[in-house]
């Protein structure tokens, strides 16, 4: 059997990569044989991962997303590392809840600067480098996945930060995906509806809980160890074709045509 959905080989970098989909995710790339750099703020995390998975396919990277020095840095470090960068994904995501009309200027830049420059400072240097393998020849240089959430297109009370970065991730990757799939690097996203993760304790808690799961066909949250097999795919040749997409694993929490 053509075992099509493979990493092997390929160096993958993940952000927030120490706990919940980050973490899933890292698993899963390296089970499917992939070298991954895993890039977080969460040394321990980082460092458990290593521990378990071996420094010799893993590489932490301590820092932030929405630093650009260290960025550049990482990246240099990952190629120097590995020879080269296959895939991304940008995961990286906090959340500074609050009301329109409570919310700090602070909380608005905490969250866009981690989600949505976070992600462009990532997917531009990481596609500088895909962008050179192109130019020399190579055709199908790389992939890229961008995490965004169903809160960028259906809203989200008290998020209007996080629902505002994740709707321009969602224009982040079209955009990238027209100018650079001429060059064979592939650009999509995934929206993903509630996922069990420490980021969405609050809304899966008593106070929410119910109102939530009654819009979600399939009636329950989504686990991290299968949401994560979206982004792997996208990342894999089994995707060749796809691009500019955006992809929801949700349970049906929002289902467009």
């Amino acid at each position: 059997m053509n075992d099509f959905l493979t990493l092997e080989g390929r160096t993958i970098v993940v952000t927030g990569a120490a706990q919940g989909i980050g973490r899933a995710t890292v698993e899963l790339c390296m089970q499917l044989g992939a070298n991954v750099a895993g890039v977080d703020l969460n040394e321990a995390g980082l460092t458990e991962l290593a521990n378990i998975n071996g420094e010799t396919r893993f590489m932490p990277l301590v820092g932030s997303v929405a630093d650009p020095a260290f960025v550049d840095s990482a990246v240099a470090q990952v190629v120097a590392r590995f020879g080269k960068i296959d895939g991304l994904v940008n995961n990286a995501g906090v959340v500074r809840p609050a009301l329109i009309e409570k919310m700090t200027l602070e909380q608005w830049n905490t969250v866009v600067d981690v989600h949505l420059t976070g992600s462009f400072l990532w997917l531009q240097a990481v596609g500088r480098t895909m962008l050179v393998r192109a130019n020399e020849g190579e055709k199908n240089p790389g992939a890229i996945v961008n995490v965004s959430s169903d809160a960028g297109r259906r809203g989200s009370i008290g998020q209007i930060n996080y629902t505002a970065a994740k709707a321009g991730i969602v224009g982040l990757s079209m955009a990238a995906a027209r100018e650079w799939a001429r060059y064979g690097i592939r650009t999509n996203t995934v929206s993903f509806g509630v996922v069990e993760t420490p980021m969405t304790d609050t809304i899966r808690g008593e106070k929410f809980r119910d109102r939530i799961l009654s819009q979600i066909p399939m009636g329950r949250w989504a686990q991290p160890d299968e949401v994560v097999k979206t982004i792997c795919f996208l990342l894999s040749d089994a995707a060749s074709y796809i691009v500019g997409q955006n992809l929801s694993v949700n349970g049906g929490y929002h289902i467009a045509s």
